[in-house]
């Protein structure tokens, strides 16, 4: 069969939208994704059922090392909202809450966190057929509850804009309002804190953090981004502000936020690491500013990120040993140093 043959057959048997509503792009590539979905959906079986097995007549999901090895493998779609609320935490503080998400969707208005709101609400997954106004139910409604309580909840944030990705992904997984809204909670409040405060300290922190592992693991590519000058912030401010969500593919940024919720943000500097280390010759062909934004635009696309469950096995090999003493002391110095800079 042609290439053109091929092609046109796999775009025939490969649904246009995806099953999280997601609109294929006009470059997707079917033949490829196609190849790699037969192989992993043979995975995913063998996944579900253990998760199954694991999940079956018990109370609750809780952390472990067996726990943390099958995270690692990858939740089914079925049990991911469930396994997400448990190793967060979030279903606890649900628990012990009963009735505050509601309570806080009826209490006082904010008339500047509700126009902040509704003026993302049409920015977000526009690809996405069930965010569209025409969608029945329309996902932005719900989208707005959540990111209202959020911010009438944690009034020191409010609202940020990235949040709103976050919380459609978490909307698309969970189905529930509730739910969306409590791991939004343990993400914002408490795994990723002061990355949508407003002067967003922890957010610069960890993109130095990042610049000096970069410096400590690969050198070379540190040289090239300081010979030209190049501020990190520039090149992955949207990884760290989107968890990796526009960047990488939907299944794959699923599989990263397995791991997230389970065992923190050390994850993301696994995924950032992994994805520079992969692609180092790459990068550092690049000589100018501009080119070196187009190297680091292309190392977030083709197989080596489709191909997810490959990808999180990468994640906790190629960045070598990284420890969260190694992440903490890090932070602590990257902080002092902006903190100073004022």
């Amino acid at each position: 069969m042609e290439p053109a043959e091929r092609s046109q057959a796999a775009r025939d048997r490969v649904p246009r939208v995806d099953p999280y509503g997601f609109e294929r792009p006009e470059d997707f590539d079917y033949v490829a994704y196609e190849k790699f979905f037969s192989t992993y959906l043979v995975i995913l079986t063998k996944r579900a059922i253990k998760w199954s097995k694991l999940l079956k007549g018990s109370s609750g999901v809780r952390k472990s090392v067996t726990v943390k090895r099958y995270v690692r493998k990858g939740i089914p779609l079925e049990h991911r909202a469930r396994v997400w609320m448990a190793v967060s935490g979030a279903q606890a503080q649900m628990d012990q809450n009963p009735g505050y998400y509601h309570r806080l969707l009826q209490g006082e208005r904010n008339s500047s966190l509700e126009e902040a709101i509704r003026t993302d609400l049409n920015r977000t997954f526009p690809d996405n057929v069930r965010f569209r106004k025409t969608a029945e139910p329309c996902l932005q409604n719900t989208l707005y509850n959540v990111l209202l309580a959020y911010g009438l909840h944690n009034q020191g944030v409010g609202y940020c804009q990235g949040m709103n990705f976050i919380a459609g992904y978490l909307i698309l997984i969970t189905k529930s309002e509730e739910e969306s809204f409590w791991l939004l909670d343990a993400l914002v409040g408490r795994i990723l804190p002061d990355y949508y405060s407003p002067a967003m300290l922890g957010l610069k922190t960890d993109q130095e953090v990042l610049a000096e592992l970069v410096r400590m693991k690969l050198p070379a590519v540190a040289a090239l981004m300081d010979g030209h000058g190049v501020l990190w912030t520039l090149l992955v401010s949207r990884w760290f502000v989107c968890l990796f969500i526009d960047t990488l593919p939907v299944e794959t940024v699923l599989r990263i936020w397995d791991c997230l919720f389970n065992e923190g943000s050390k994850i993301i500097f696994r995924v950032a690491l992994t994805l520079i280390k992969h692609h180092q010759a790459l990068i550092l062909e690049a000589d100018s500013v501009p080119d070196i934004c187009d190297k680091f635009k292309q190392i977030t696309k083709g197989d080596f990120v489709t191909e997810c469950h490959t990808f999180m096995q990468k994640i906790f090999s190629e960045p070598g040993s990284l420890s969260m003493t190694t992440i903490t002391r890090l932070r602590e110095s990257c902080r002092a140093v902006l903190l100073a800079q004022g």
